[in-house]
């Protein structure tokens, strides 16, 4: 495939997730091009019409084209954000009963994908599971998860709430899993530079239940994950410098933790644990090596992952 056009963005679904991300890309003006890929190409030409609508609308200098897969290889990013139709019936580790389903969606993708050069931003569900498969099954080397970002958002906010602290008072990260492994680095917050007393108990009740409210409230998260792919997509594409909370390839494990971007190169910065979130991080890798494998995944197509 030909090199990344670094004006040139593209998405892959245009269901509610796809919708929220193509429209925030628009109103963003960050991209000078949208491609939009969906399974049923008058569905993705639909979603086109109505961020052009937008488009004229808002000024937004960003033009939208719809396409198939194929069509993507020349985008700088391209975020996957489908999903396969199935029923979610668990009430624990909710995010984990779409593995099964939306694997061979994946799978097909990263194949036809194989030898892309850009960045490959995934929103899927179960995020960490699907960016490993993404990327084994494609080989390409910047793959990388939305989900402990979103985590971690939500875990100043909630902090900040409950302390009655300005959000951006608090610095603190979620890493681990984006689902019931996720663990809150407590021992390292910080509000306002200071220590924080961190009530463990309260924060990981929010976190748990908090996507659950939105999904009954709106069907699904959007929102949210729109603005974690925005957030990321201004690190990975070097427009600013900064710390994102992203699935990537740690220590031969796929799994959530911040990584520094400086002009789109990433450093992880693992934070220094305490004994029992060492623990819980340990219970998590196993947790989410057990379920790739479960998965049948083949054998990795060789890459050189350049996230670490």
């Amino acid at each position: 495939m030909t090199p990344a056009a670094a004006d040139t963005l593209g998405v892959i679904g245009a269901g509610a997730v796809g919708q929220a991300v193509a429209a925030t890309l628009v109103a963003s003006g960050l991209p000078g091009r949208l491609l939009v890929a969906s399974r049923v190409l008058d569905q993705a030409a639909a979603l086109t019409a109505d961020l052009e609508d937008m488009r004229h609308a808002t000024a937004s200098p960003v033009r939208s084209e719809a396409c198939d897969v194929a069509g993507l290889a020349d985008c700088a990013t391209i975020v996957v954000a489908v999903r396969a139709s199935f029923t979610n019936t668990n009430t624990a580790n909710v995010r984990m009963a779409g593995a099964a389903a939306n694997a061979p969606v994946i799978r097909t993708l990263a194949t036809r994908l194989r030898g892309y050069q850009g960045t490959v931003l995934v929103v899927t569900n179960p995020v960490d599971l699907m960016t490993r498969l993404f990327a084994e099954t494609s080989g390409c080397r910047r793959v990388y998860g939305i989900g402990s970002n979103l985590d971690s958002a939500r875990y100043r906010l909630t902090l900040a709430r409950l302390l009655d602290v300005s959000a951006d008072t608090v610095r603190g990260h979620v890493i681990g899993e984006h689902g019931d492994g996720a663990v809150v680095c407590a021992s390292t917050t910080t509000v306002n530079g200071a220590p924080a007393d961190v009530p463990l108990a309260e924060v990981r009740a929010e976190l748990r239940t908090r996507p659950g409210r939105i999904s009954a409230g709106v069907g699904r998260t959007r929102s949210g994950p729109a603005g974690a792919v925005l957030s990321a997509l201004h690190k990975v594409l070097g427009l600013a410098d900064g710390t994102e909370e992203l699935t990537c390839e740690h220590e031969g494990d796929w799994l959530g933790i911040p990584l520094r971007f400086t002009s789109g190169l990433p450093v992880a910065c693992l934070p220094a644990l305490d004994a029992d979130e060492g623990t819980q991080l340990a219970a998590t890798i196993t947790k989410l090596r057990g379920a790739y494998q479960a998965l049948g995944c083949p054998a990795p197509f060789p890459t050189s992952v350049e996230t670490t």
